[in-house]
């Protein structure tokens, strides 16, 4: 895809910052479990009280091998954890341990795929360990704010990228891929509506070929579709900006999805802002060869893969596989599906059509589809035996998205089971052409190439009499026999 727009050309680079699922925080043994009461979950160590120190979480370090790994990246046999100085009420220490010279994970890179089918190489500069900061609250306090510091501690890894993409299409497809991939490794969860993966876009403006341009930085959005949002809003503001005549200012902007607007945050600090200097109170980490090995080993299978083997395993299109692989939560959710129906290419038509039609209107994750896959498996089942027909099994999917139990018990007691007789279908096939001679007359007269269209009329019209219970195998042979027969 392009990144040239009115003669301008667009450079994309991401920060991305990922909350490690680890059960405890990354210098401390306080939970990092969601929804606790504010407060109730940050120890002497998340302050950094006198007297206490930091001990370093193992777990965390292996996600960030593990993430390393996926992504073909130098992993760093040595890296060192530093303290970035700054103040923010919701920061007690003063400072934020991270890392900025030696950070474990070097360079790597991430192929995404493109709308028009190609593929595009973005490189990532590195990830990095760190701790997360606290939480002000602004909704219940009357002018003031609270803080909440039960994250503060939490670790994290923050994924840096060069600036390769050009526009705001590639980055929600690398940040797409990217979920798919830390959520296939369960190295987080990826709930971006909890702050679990949050994104800070840097975006300049230059004409094709000048030096890159002067860059902001939109801060902390967590949604793909609102950061695609800013990223066209904030492209189109420096545009502006420079065709009449200003200069863009380095600055951390926000964006607010609801109400679709931006604004300018602070100026845009720099690195010796922040006083960086090595944390005393942590030894450098040593990752030996065979730890790496280790991990390597016991990987996961990662989207890429599970989209080969869909492909493979279930005769699934490319396109379908992909769109069904890339979400972990839709994978399984899929694969459970499939088994229960006994037939792959049903649920995948089901999954990406109706499912996801639904959980989008309902604004709903898989994971809180009111649906189950066992739910679904036992609909397929269904359509399969033709029990049911596909338009009946819509009515029957509505009952089970709105709490009944099963398929079968729906069908039971709605009366709903397809109606399969011959002789009968032959009665009501037999009904609708006697009812409607003019369009009989019309049909047979008619170029064979029309008659498609026309034929849907009969079919409509003996599937309204059977009141939507016939089977339309069957209609459509009994009406194709019937109406090719002269009077």
């Amino acid at each position: 895809m392009s990144g040239t727009i009115s003669g301008w050309e667009i450079v994309i680079g991401l920060e991305v910052h990922l909350q490690l699922a680890t059960r405890s925080k990354l210098f401390s043994g306080a939970a990092t479990a969601f929804g606790a009461e504010p407060n109730t979950q940050a120890c002497a160590i998340d302050l950094a009280l006198p007297g206490t120190l930091p001990v370093l979480n193992r777990a965390a370090v292996e996600m960030a091998i593990r993430f390393g790994l996926a992504v073909d990246a130098e992993i760093s046999p040595v890296s060192v954890f530093e303290r970035k100085n700054y103040f923010y009420p919701d920061l007690p220490k003063g400072y934020q341990t991270t890392q900025l010279a030696r950070p474990i994970v070097g360079p790597g890179h991430l192929d995404i795929e493109l709308a028009d089918g190609s593929a595009k190489r973005v490189r990532i500069h590195h990830a990095h360990l760190e701790e997360d900061a606290g939480k002000s609250l602004h909704e219940d306090f009357h002018g003031l704010s609270g803080i909440d510091l039960n994250r503060a501690g939490t670790p994290l890894i923050e994924i840096v990228t060069e600036p390769d993409l050009a526009n705001a299409e590639e980055a929600v497809a690398f940040a797409r891929k990217l979920h798919g991939i830390v959520t296939a490794l369960g190295i987080s969860d990826g709930d971006l509506s909890q702050g679990s993966m949050r994104f800070d876009v840097n975006i300049s403006v230059r004409r094709p070929g000048a030096p890159l341009g002067t860059r902001t930085e939109t801060k902390n959005l967590n949604s793909f579709r609102f950061m695609e949002r800013a990223i066209h809003k904030e492209v189109a503001r420096q545009i502006d900006v420079l065709e009449s005549g200003g200069r863009i200012v380095q600055e951390t902007r926000l964006y607010d999805g609801d109400s679709d607007t931006a604004r300018a945050m602070r100026s845009k600090e720099e690195a010796n802002d922040y006083r960086y200097f090595p944390c005393p109170d942590l030894l450098p980490l040593h990752v030996d060869t065979a730890w790496i090995e280790r991990l390597r080993a016991t990987q996961p299978e990662l989207p890429d893969a599970r989209r080969a083997r869909f492909a493979a395993d279930y005769g699934l299109s490319d396109y379908d596989a992909g769109q069904l692989a890339g979400d972990t939560a839709t994978a399984h959710y899929f694969e459970a599906a499939a088994q229960a129906a006994g037939d792959a290419k049903l649920a995948a038509k089901w999954v990406m059509g109706e499912i996801a039609a639904r959980l989008n209107s309902a604004d709903l994750d898989i994971a809180r589809c009111p649906v189950t896959p066992a739910q679904l498996g036992g609909l397929l089942r269904r359509i399969g035996d033709r029990t049911i027909s596909n338009a009946i099994a819509r009515q029957v999917f509505d009952a089970l998205w709105n709490g009944a139990a099963d398929a079968d018990t729906v069908i039971e007691q709605q009366g709903l089971r397809q109606v399969s007789d011959s002789g009968a279908i032959a009665a009501l096939v037999d009904q609708v052409i006697a009812a409607n001679p003019r369009q009989v007359a019309d049909y047979r007269a008619a170029p064979e190439a029309k008659q498609p269209k026309m034929f849907g009329f009969f079919v409509g019209q003996v599937m309204k009499a059977s009141g939507g219970k016939a089977d339309p195998r069957q209609v459509n042979e009994l009406l194709a026999e019937r109406l090719a027969r002269p009077d």
